[in-house]
């Protein structure tokens, strides 16, 4: 059996068995397996039990989720630094900024 039919056999099997238990996951759209080394299922193994997640599977969803929100804003920042490039501030605009943010330090109570 390929791991790929053998991964396909082994969702479906898990799919019955929740479906045969009346599990239900409304938001869930895929199930899906990785392998990791040991050390790596020992450190999230000791998160579980920490009580920092419920599951491995929360633990790696939420670490899924953190990968894509800074992915994403990496994605923004990029887009802001070529927006910058391709209109870049003028000499009088960075001194009227430079200004402000002098201006506005000075009138902090510290």
């Amino acid at each position: 059996m390929s791991a790929l039919a053998g991964t396909l056999a082994a969702m479906s099997h898990a799919a019955s068995r929740s479906a045969s238990h009346g599990a239900t996951l409304p938001d869930v759209a895929e199930q899906f397996a990785i392998r990791m080394s040991d050390e790596l299922a020992r450190s999230l193994d000791q998160l579980v039990a920490s009580g920092r997640f419920a599951t491995r599977a929360e633990a790696v969803r939420a670490a899924i989720e953190q990968l894509l929100e800074t992915e994403r804003r990496h994605g923004i920042g990029q887009r802001i630094a070529e927006g910058y490039r391709a209109a870049p501030q003028t000499d009088a605009e960075v001194a009227a900024a430079t200004t402000a943010a002098v201006h506005s330090i000075e009138q902090e109570p510290w």
